[in-house]
């Protein structure tokens, strides 16, 4: 009896042995910003072979944004050793979260700049890219979005999505940035 209880439990939770894949949940579309050192991001120079996380902020926020920027700190910490792993952050807030802004606001959250970027511009790219390409939220001058974090693989492909108010996601997070790190590129 045991042993068939056992087999039933492990079949429900998909196997022991057996990892599923991470599902895909579409792909996002290559874009064009302004990172917060005044310079163009392009995505498909800046993120072409790299996983990356995404998520929409504002600096001004008196919310949930500065908790989820110092979990994202705590991703970049985690994932260090993970070279090709780039972080992006967007605003929802571009008329005031400008370059300068935004490179006070990731020297006050110790962003390693060189794995994280904080992106601004037109209003409508920003919504294409958070109500479009990454499915979370519109950016439409009322400064609410989603606290999500969204993880793509190498190809683009949205492989993930994590509340980043929850520990334990944030934790599932990290693990998945390193499966994702061992697929062949």
């Amino acid at each position: 009896m045991r042993i068939a209880i056992t087999i039933l439990l492990a079949a429900a939770l998909g196997g022991c042995s057996r990892k599923q894949p991470l599902p895909v949940y579409g792909q996002v579309s290559p874009f064009v910003l302004t990172s917060e050192t005044g310079a163009t991001f392009d995505s498909v120079q800046a993120l072409k072979g790299k996983l990356w996380v995404a998520d929409f902020m504002f600096t001004t926020c008196m919310g949930p944004c500065p908790l989820m920027t110092q979990q994202m700190r705590g991703v970049q910490k985690r994932t260090a050793e993970i070279p090709d792993l780039h972080l992006v952050s967007f605003t929802v807030d571009p008329k005031t979260d400008t370059p300068p802004v935004l490179a006070e606001y990731a020297k006050k959250f110790n962003a390693d700049t060189e794995r994280w970027s904080f992106l601004t511009g037109p209003p409508d790219k920003l919504n294409q890219i958070g109500r479009h390409a990454l499915k979370l939220n519109d950016v439409d001058g009322s400064f609410i979005h989603s606290t999500r974090f969204v993880l793509i693989d190498r190809r683009g492909y949205i492989r993930g999505y994590y509340d980043s108010s929850v520990k334990e996601d944030v934790d599932r997070l990290v693990a998945d940035i390193g499966t994702l790190a061992k697929e062949p590129v």
